[in-house]
């Protein structure tokens, strides 16, 4: 194509101009914070079917409270169906693979939501790419087996550095299941180093309960959440043999970029617990927990 003057005019306005719609592009690849959600007029809720903080029924502990949340801010509520593979990419519009404590990122990925809400542990690597809320729900992790499995429960001493010792010492020679990059990563705690045969689950982590139960393995990891929910759906049928991991948070995850989304959400969730509003969905989704954790409800 021949180029005039003219043409050179015009290719050199825009060469600058596409610069920086793409530098825009960029820096808007993720969740939206809190000028935009209101710009938009709804809150995008991604989250994956798990334990009663998203039961995939339309409801569940965090799809209440993001729904009240939404109610706050005074927009509509979406509710973003999702991967626990995915999860962090639909949010931050990254890619990304752990690497212990620190992050690899792989490459971009179309940003689908505004918030993670579905039971999230906080953990180190996941610090790294997004923000969290103030912790939303207490857990620990649990070794589970079938009911007449072998391997007795522990006896809780009041230090629960033995006490995870003790769960450790119970599990040579025995298979369990856990899954890779997250709270249930056999890697986090050390087991295949204490004599354990590790599996690592590529199902639901809905599904490693059942798993169990079929006797595709000894024992599994379970967070006290689904644990929970567990015992209470197949009573009888598994046991819980004591911990392995010390306490852990959940919250809700925001894009780095949504900073005032993540503190209205804090200060929102303040006024819940203080209104009674958060203990009350607790009490509908989590009864028993309560019994376990006093200490992070009062």
């Amino acid at each position: 194509m021949k180029l005039n003057k003219r043409s050179l005019g015009r290719l050199t306005f825009w060469v600058p101009s596409l610069t920086a719609l793409l530098i825009i592009a960029l820096e808007s690849a993720s969740g939206a914070d809190l000028q935009e959600v209101r710009k938009t007029g709804v809150l995008r809720h991604l989250g994956v079917p798990y334990a009663n903080f998203v039961t995939g029924s339309g409801d569940g502990l965090d799809v209440e409270l993001v729904t009240l949340f939404a109610r706050h801010l005074g927009v509509g509520y979406k509710y973003i169906r999702t991967s626990w593979k995915d999860v962090i990419a639909d949010l931050t519009g990254k890619r990304v693979q752990p690497r212990g404590s620190e992050i690899e990122i792989l490459g971009h990925w179309p940003v689908k939501g505004d918030i993670i809400a579905s039971g999230l542990t906080i953990l180190s690597w996941r610090k790294k790419i997004v923000a969290y809320s103030v912790p939303t729900f207490p857990t620990q992790v649990w070794l589970i087996t079938q009911a007449d499995s072998p391997i007795k429960p522990i006896k809780p001493c009041g230090d629960l550095n033995k006490d995870i010792a003790a769960v450790k010492t119970l599990l040579k020679g025995h298979s369990v299941l856990g899954v890779a990059n997250t709270c249930l990563d056999p890697s986090l705690y050390g087991l295949k180093e204490a004599g354990a045969e590790v599996r690592l689950f590529t199902g639901k982590l809905n599904e490693l309960a059942p798993a169990i139960i079929n006797r595709d393995a000894d024992a599994t990891l379970l967070d006290v959440s689904d644990a929970l929910v567990a015992l209470e759906k197949w009573t009888g049928k598994i046991k819980v043999i004591g911990p392995v991991s010390h306490m852990q948070n959940m919250g809700y995850a925001f894009a780095k970029t949504s900073l005032r989304l993540r503190d209205s959400f804090n200060r929102f969730f303040e006024q819940c617990k203080e209104d009674g509003t958060y203990v009350r969905l607790v009490k509908k989704y989590y009864l028993s927990v309560f019994s376990y954790y006093p200490e992070f409800f009062e």
